[in-house]
């Protein structure tokens, strides 16, 4: 129960300081709901907007450019402390595995959709759900401190400003950070770069090829994002050089059959491989997967670690840039010159260049965040379960997508907001301090051990085994053992298939009654965009379609057979 103090601080109370800064003292929300300030309109910010309307808590979603997106909202000219992507992007993951758990895209949907696609979606699902409107558009949150009360309520005051007016400050229940890690470019010294009088910038602030024929042009960094841009650079280069200091794994898009990759990857069965057979193995499948589209040795391109040491960059046209000669692999950088670069592995050659692009990745940075609430350090972030801050008393403020999965990152965003939800009506809790800390030590040496060192893996998570734990903590997580016995074509959809979010809408809080049937009609969403040139009729025998389906079950069932005799040996 509240005071009468409390109560009081549910009005709204416009209050003029000295130094020309509104204050607006705000409790509970209309009809005594909870207010929740979320900081970005990205789809960790539409989601959670979302997640807390369903627990009827008020969310106030502060986007401080003009439009929703976030990351994914192109724009020409690229802006300081905004997110940013390159006019060509396509997303990594397919729409099945990216998509909210209880919004199916649309069949039409492209199965890597174009940013712009992509934006259509979280437009359609905030339209849908009635997020839109709690939007605050152009308003930027520039300082987020504990309230006077923060000790016994666990509030926050919230400091904006919106564009064209004075500074306000808000008192909020909870806060969600959706802002993301993409905003900051990290920019590492180079020998001698400061002497180069050719043109520098970071992957941040590229957009379109126009203004790069015949231009001789280094990416440094061999991520996503560098290969990317080499990819749409290299038709009217000159050359691009593809700086790497390690080399990487490269998977495509594309996977087995066609389907998408990551809906084959992103299996229980897949993943009980990953967990239980000897890592040896586990490595020496996966580069065999990988060196199947090219020979990573050959290209220049294989690292010293094992394929899970390292985030796998994703890209199709890659290995044809560099076939074609248009793309050109080298080694570290030693140093620039005015008129070019020195590798360290060509004894002094210098190269020419005219443009220098920095891939180099981006910094996980909060400005409007004290350091005494969360500080990170070379992008380590102290979260428990990259979510919760272990040392703060109250579960009322949260980090929403702040992590790098092999996967969708949607649905993850999702899983997240609704955990929270349910905590701030105290319908779960968390653990005690000491122990989410020995988690999260836990997490960290498991990174360590695992993952080469660099920026790039900080917040790793495998995405079946993270999406489970986060939904398990409210009961969203399927129960696979009581499916079995009452709805065996649904569990060999969940068990066997890809594991699609609509898995977590099956039981616990906001059950979704379509979450089956979107399960159920997967492959006819996949095939829809597809589904644009009549196909003549199939002239095989029965018994040869026969054959051709029940082959690659065969051997598939035979390949987990197989591994699980292997490991009841170890066991026995």
């Amino acid at each position: 129960m509240r005071d009468a103090a409390s109560a009081s601080a549910c009005r709204r109370l416009w209050v003029s300081d000295c130094a020309g800064q509104d204050q607006v003292a705000m409790g509970l929300g209309d009809r005594g709901r909870k207010r929740i300030a979320i900081i970005g309109g990205g789809s960790a910010g539409i989601a959670s907007a979302k997640s807390c309307l369903e627990e009827d808590l008020e969310p106030v979603v502060f986007e401080q450019t003009d439009a929703l997106g976030g990351l994914w909202r192109y724009r020409d000219v690229p802006e300081h402390g905004v997110p940013s992507l390159m006019k060509a992007t396509i997303i990594n993951t397919c729409k099945e595995m990216s998509c909210f758990s209880d919004f199916p895209p649309p069949r039409e949907f492209a199965n890597y959709m174009h940013h712009s696609m992509l934006v259509r979606y979280f437009e359609m699902y905030a339209d849908h759900f009635g997020v839109t409107k709690h939007i605050r558009f152009n308003t930027e949150v520039t300082r987020v401190v504990k309230s006077e009360d923060y000790d016994e309520t666990g509030r926050w005051d919230v400091t904006y400003r919106t564009k064209g007016q004075s500074p306000r400050t808000e008192t909020f229940d909870g806060v969600l950070v959706c802002s993301g890690h993409h905003v900051i470019p990290h920019v590492p010294t180079f020998k001698g770069l400061e002497k180069f009088k050719g043109q520098v910038f970071h992957t941040h602030d590229y957009k379109i090829p126009d203004g790069f024929r015949d231009k001789k042009i280094l990416i440094i960094g061999v991520g996503n994002s560098g290969a990317d841009v080499a990819v749409d650079l290299c038709p009217c280069a000159e050359k691009v050089y593809l700086s790497t200091r390690r080399g990487c794994w490269v998977i495509r898009r594309v996977g087995f059959w066609g389907i998408p990759a990551d809906s084959f990857l992103n299996r229980r069965t897949v993943n009980l491989f990953n967990k239980y057979a000897p890592e040896w193995l586990v490595n020496f499948v996966y580069e065999t997967y990988s060196n199947e589209a090219f020979n990573h040795k050959l290209y220049r391109l294989k690292p010293k670690h094992r394929w899970r040491n390292q985030h796998p960059t994703i890209n199709d046209a890659l290995p044809n840039g560099i076939l074609s000669g248009r793309i050109v692999i080298k080694g570290d950088v030693e140093e620039f010159t005015e008129t070019g670069v020195i590798f360290k592995d060509e004894e002094g050659y210098e190269q020419k260049l005219d443009v220098v692009i920095l891939a180099t990745g981006y910094l996980a940075t909060f400005p409007f965040l004290d350091q005494d609430v969360h500080k990170t350090d070379k992008n380590k972030v102290c979260l428990y379960k990259y979510v919760f801050p272990p040392h703060l008393p109250h579960p009322t403020l949260a980090f929403i997508g702040l992590l790098q999965l092999l996967g969708g990152v949607f649905p993850a965003q999702e899983a997240q907001s609704r955990w929270f939800a349910q905590l701030m009506n105290k319908k779960v809790s968390l653990p005690s301090t000491k122990e989410m800390q020995a988690d999260y030590t836990r997490w960290r040496n498991n990174l360590e051990k695992r993952y080469v060192d660099s920026l790039r893996h900080t917040f790793q998570a495998d995405w079946v085994d993270y999406m489970d734990d986060i939904n398990s903590q409210f009961g969203a997580k399927p129960d696979l053992w009581r499916m079995f016995w009452r709805d065996n074509t649904l569990f060999w959809k969940c068990f066997w298939e890809p594991c699609l979010p609509y898995q977590y809408r099956l039981q616990g809080p906001h059950a979704w009654s379509g979450a089956r049937q979107a399960m159920l009609t997967m492959r006819d969403r996949l095939k829809g965009p597809l589904d644009t040139r009549k196909m003549p009729p199939d002239t095989r025998s029965d018994r040869e379609r026969k054959v051709c389906r029940v082959v690659p079950t065969f051997l598939s069932v035979a390949v987990v057979v197989a591994i699980f005799i292997y490991l009841l040996t170890l066991i026995f």
